[in-house]
């Protein structure tokens, strides 16, 4: 049984800064990847953030590059996003999400999620 659990999530104003954790559980993915996918009201799921099982390569949406940094703790099985300059366009609920796939810029690939965080940006 896997369980990713996320944290973190809240109300921030414009320009303000928030850090989601996902902790995973039940089976490591120390060596796997993970992601953030985010969902804002009325919209499809989209990827966010991936991290590699090493840590060593990371990807990011357009709108979220230079402003979002995806990092983990192997160690603790837990992986974070530290979001700055925070945006009203940037809620959303947040999920977190696991891989044992070595495909991991595929969304399709994921397999594991939790059960998600709610972010909401204010103006």
């Amino acid at each position: 049984q896997v369980t990713l659990v996320e944290s973190g999530g809240g109300l921030v104003q414009a320009g303000g800064s928030l850090r989601l954790s996902c902790a995973a559980s039940g089976r490591t993915f120390r060596r796997y990847p993970m992601a953030w996918f985010r969902q804002a009201p009325g919209k499809e799921r989209e990827f966010a953030a991936a991290i590699s099982g090493s840590g060593g390569s990371t990807w990011y949406k357009d709108s979220v590059k230079g402003r979002f940094t995806i990092s983990r703790d192997n160690a603790k099985d837990t992986v974070y996003l530290q979001m700055n300059s925070l945006k009203p366009e940037d809620t959303a609920v947040y999920y977190c999400a696991a891989t044992y796939s070595s495909r991991w810029l595929e969304t399709q690939e994921y397999d594991y999620w939790g059960q998600g965080t709610q972010v909401t940006v204010s103006f």
